[in-house]
C-alpha cells in the first residue's frame, strides 16, 4: 500500500488520490507544435526520484506535488501546489 502524507488530511491511502503524472514545465509563451507534443506525450520515466502531481480526490480536493522514488515507492516530500499561488 502506498501511503501519502497529505499536508491537510494526514496520512492517506493512495487510492484516495488521482495520479497526474510527472511534473514537466509548460512550454514557453510561443511554443511550436513540436514543443507541445513533447510536453503532452514525451515522459522521462526515470528509475529513481521523480516529482509527480497528485490530486486528493477523496479528501481536501487539492493538488499536491509529491517527490516519490519510482522503484521503492518511498515518498521524500509532499507539498500543496496551491500554497505557491496564495
Amino acid at each position: 500500500m502506498l501511503l501519502i502524507l497529505c499536508p491537510h488530511c494526514g496520512p492517506r491511502n493512495a487510492d484516495e488520490f488521482s495520479f497526474g503524472g510527472e511534473l514537466v514545465p509548460r512550454p514557453g509563451p510561443d511554443p511550436g507544435p513540436e514543443a507541445w507534443r513533447n510536453y503532452l506525450y514525451t515522459k522521462e520515466n526515470l528509475a529513481g526520484w521523480e516529482g509527480e502531481q497528485w490530486f486528493h480526490l477523496s479528501g481536501c480536493r487539492r493538488f499536491l506535488e509529491v517527490e516519490r522514488h519510482t522503484i521503492t515507492n518511498e515518498i521524500r516530500s509532499v507539498r500543496d501546489v496551491t500554497e505557491d499561488t496564495a
